[in-house]
């Protein structure tokens, strides 16, 4: 039996994002056991950022903007 998961992948708009564009993992979305110390998920940049922690992708909705973004 294999323990390993596929990462989490949380979809999010863009007015969940803070300050420059980031989101704070650990996501409430994510599993309880999977905690660790807090770290800021670039998203903005690029639509999507991956947890070095955990391995949870943080990506925007499709058709989602952030503000000022090009």
């Amino acid at each position: 039996m294999s323990t390993s998961q596929a990462p989490a992948v949380v979809e999010l708009a863009a007015k969940e994002l803070h300050g420059p564009g980031v989101i704070a993992c650990p996501h409430p979305a994510v599993a309880a056991w999977s905690h660790h110390p807090r770290v800021y998920i670039d998203v903005a940049s690029h639509g999507e950022g991956t947890c070095p922690y955990c391995g949870t992708v943080f990506k925007l909705k499709a058709g989602e903007k952030v503000h000022g973004g090009h």
